[in-house]
């Protein structure tokens, strides 16, 4: 019996072992208590449907389901013996993990259901079998001490980086919670993995070298390639080298980023290793190289479709798989730009300073790399990332944040392209890459397990995810302009992968997407069109472009019509059409020419006949003489007033409306009678007037009361004038340094010079001329 409340690493266990039953003492961690099972390795599910390799795969299939289940049954030391001491195990789960179907691979589409409601089987109880192998408490009476537990899952090699890796890939979609809590707690318990995760960093940084040696390319920090012998053959290329050798490539590059985007995504802390060795920045740069000449040798090489993926030719799954890589790097770097830069200046670390200049000058480092910059920025606008730092650091340098901004920009400039406003898709499908997946929590973390079966949820990673989706005609109401140049390009494009489908119906696919020739391959081959394409008749040609009406049928002109409209007139008189001055004709001829002179004479002739009365007898009517009609230009305004006839001329009238006065020839006295007049008028003014007090206060007073009202005014004003104090502008002696109140006082004596002293003597001479206070 095991003792309660002791780690099973102390723990002793008495048996009976041997034909007389013999009791014997064990510690409860021996080899000799492991059961003798076999466990058989995982076989991946068969690409075709043959009835005979169907029945195969399920009996096997259902053997591993067993055994594991069996050992899920088992008590917490009978579980670790097994799984510490039986290497058969070991070997199933790892078979499992290196030969299940991912995302991409065309086994993850099962044959049929039986196949997959046994390779759900199979996921769920290896996951289950790893979860509890990670766990190092279930229960209070069942557990290990937490340092031991970091030995034994390491020394036993039952946890390692690739196995960690493989996890992350085909369970972390869906159960990300769960596996990042597993993951912290072995990096927690036993730190020996940091360093082998350092290790395989440097790794993954040889395994960028090697595609690019592959390709015949280099990049800045890369290894250095040795020189070429004059006899040996020139390095292959993406485009030179054998069609195995290409496709071996793109799906180690495929599964690469898959794997190590994954891994990151889970288990954020690993970002900072990855970015002790500059890994961002050489991503960038293999990004920038060694995509361009794989799409291109995908796209442009002619390739044998013997290894036939389904209905999908070789071309297309190894395009969807570039895409995907693509997707894949691009959202690397912004995990680790997240976690390592953005997320420690949002929540205010203490060298918050640090943190934004590290993420500025990466920033700044994609400036060359275009190709990664345009679609990084694609897919996470650097604007969003700039507009968060200043709002988080207040301080940031606008010229340097408008450098960077103004370099994306130039960089969309530079390929015609423009950006485009992204709306997030969510997508629903029955095999992803994670396949199937576990929520919740079980043993030292509690909750309750609930398994995620594929189909129920979560993202789908497809070719498409390379480009985010970008807004069709119906997002925003306004569909891209392109030029008919540009437009035939895109089907070209098109055309050399897709060859098969009608110019009608891309036509419209680029309409509906925006006209992304990205977009439209990549739903075109997952199959994942817009209803209203699906429609369609894919080999729907281009439609007949409709004569447009002639221009000069729908012209309007002023000069329609007239004697020199061409377009409606089949004669015009060619006599009145002349270049220049017209032959035979001289400047005084022109002048002496008075026929518009006779013209206008018989239309003046009518106003020289002035008729005073006409006599209009009785049989004639007055309409002959225009007699009855309104003359609009005459006055009648004083046709009935009698103008003056009631005028009153009396004298008396006259003097009432002004005054008599006296002329001053005929008075006596002259002047004198004005001016005493004007005295007069001028003492009565004196008597109304307000009397003023002439007393001239003091003037201390006086400045007391205006020194009263400045400071009120400056109080409304919020101006807080400076203590008073003696100003000190001759300081220390030299060489002992100045305080900064001496420099302030020097600083404003300089500035206020020509105040005071005798710095303005020209310029109050200059006044005083012009006031006349100086004789000139």
């Amino acid at each position: 019996m095991a003792c309660a409340m002791i780690p099973l690493d102390e723990q002793q266990v008495t048996e009976a072992t041997g034909p007389l039953g013999k009791e014997r003492t064990l510690p409860a961690l021996h080899p000799d208590r492991k059961e003798e099972r076999c466990f058989v390795p995982y076989k991946p599910p068969p690409e075709d449907s043959s009835p005979a390799q169907v029945e195969e795969y399920l009996e096997h299939g259902k053997f591993i389901t067993e055994d594991l289940d069996w050992l899920l049954a088992l008590r917490h030391d009978k579980f670790w013996c097994q799984v510490v001491f039986d290497e058969s195990l070991q070997k199933c789960l790892d078979s499992y993990l290196r030969h299940s179907p991912r995302g991409l691979d065309p086994s993850s589409l099962p044959s049929s259901p039986a196949v997959a409601d046994m390779q759900r089987c199979i996921h769920r109880a290896v996951f289950m079998t790893f979860l509890r192998m990670a766990t190092h408490k279930e229960s209070k009476e069942s557990f290990i001490t937490p340092t031991v537990f970091g030995e034994i899952i390491y020394n036993n090699f039952l946890f390692d980086i690739p196995k960690i890796l493989d996890l992350c890939v085909l369970f972390g979609k869906g159960n990300s919670q769960l596996l990042h809590k597993m993951i912290e707690n072995i990096f927690t318990q036993q730190p020996c993995y940091y360093g082998d995760l350092d290790e395989a960093v440097l790794s993954v940084l040889q395994v960028l070298d090697t595609i690019l040696a592959k390709c015949g390319l280099q990049c800045e920090g890369a290894t250095a390639i040795e020189p070429l012998k004059l006899s040996e053959p020139g390095r292959p290329t993406a485009m030179t080298m054998s069609q195995q050798d290409l496709v071996d490539l793109v799906l180690y590059l495929c599964d690469t980023c898959t794997t190590i985007q994954a891994f990151l995504d889970i288990f954020p802390a690993a970002c900072s290793t990855f970015h002790c060795h500059s890994f961002l920045n050489r991503l960038a740069s293999f990004y920038e190289v060694a995509v361009p000449d794989i799409e291109k040798a995908v796209r442009k090489r002619n390739f044998d479709d013997k290894r036939c993926v389904s209905v999908r030719s070789l071309q297309e799954d190894l395009w969807r798989r570039v895409c995907h890589a693509r997707r894949r790097m691009v959202e690397m770097a912004h995990l680790m730009l997240q976690h390592t830069c953005l997320q420690p200046i949002l929540e205010g670390s203490e060298n918050i300073q640090t943190f934004v200049e590290e993420l500025l000058q990466h920033f700044t480092t994609f400036l060359p790399e275009k190709r990664f910059l345009l679609d990084y920025d694609e897919q996470f606008p650097i604007a969003d990332d700039i507009s968060l730092l200043q709002q988080a650091f207040p301080l940031l340098d606008e010229t340097r944040t408008s450098y960077l901004l103004q370099g994306v920009e130039d960089a969309w400039d530079s390929i015609g392209r423009r950006r485009t406003q992204y709306r997030p898709q969510q997508t629903h499908s029955s095999a992803g890459l994670t396949g199937q997946g576990v929520e919740g929590g079980a043993g030292a973390w509690g909750g309750e397990m609930v398994i995620r079966e594929p189909g129920e949820g979560g993202e789908t990673p497809r070719g498409a995810e390379a480009m985010r989706d970008m807004p069709h005609k119906g997002d925003n109401g306004a569909a891209c302009t392109i030029s008919a140049g540009e437009l035939e390009s895109l089907l070209t494009h098109i055309r050399d992968l897709l060859p098969d489908l009608g110019e009608g119906f891309l036509l419209a696919c680029l309409h509906q997407y925006n006209y992304s020739s990205e977009l439209v391959i990549n739903y075109i081959l997952e199959d994942r069109l817009h209803p209203d394409l699906d429609k369609l008749d894919r080999a729907m040609p281009r439609p007949v472009k409709e004569e447009l009406p002639p221009v000069l049928s729908t012209r309007s002109n002023v000069f329609d019509d007239d004697e020199f409209d061409v377009f409606n007139r089949d004669q015009v008189d060619m006599t009145r059409v002349w270049k220049g001055r017209r032959k035979g004709e001289s400047v005084r001829d022109l002048l002496n020419d008075k026929q518009h002179i006779a013209e206008q004479k018989e239309r003046y002739l009518t106003y020289e006949t002035v008729v005073d009365e006409v006599i209009v007898t009785p049989s004639e009517s007055g309409a002959i003489y225009n007699l009855n009609d309104y003359d609009d230009e005459y006055d009648d305004t004083y046709d009935i007033n009698q103008v003056g006839a009631n005028d009153l001329d009396g004298d008396s009238n006259l003097l009432n409306r002004r005054p008599f006065t006296v002329p001053q020839v005929l008075r006596q006295g002259g002047r004198p009678q004005m001016q005493e007049e004007n005295v007069e008028e001028e003492e009565d003014e004196k008597e109304g007037a307000v009397k003023r007090d002439q007393f001239v206060q003091d003037p201390a007073l006086l400045r007391e009361r205006a020194e009263a009202r400045r400071a009120t005014m400056q109080h409304r004003k919020g101006f807080r004038p400076e203590p008073a104090r003696e100003r000190d502008v001759v300081g220390k002696p030299k060489g002992q340094g100045q305080s900064t109140e001496t420099l302030l006082d020097r600083r404003k004596k300089e500035a206020h010079k020509s105040r005071g002293a005798n710095h303005n003597r020209r310029a109050m001479s200059d006044r005083k001329r012009n006031k006349g206070m100086i004789p000139s």
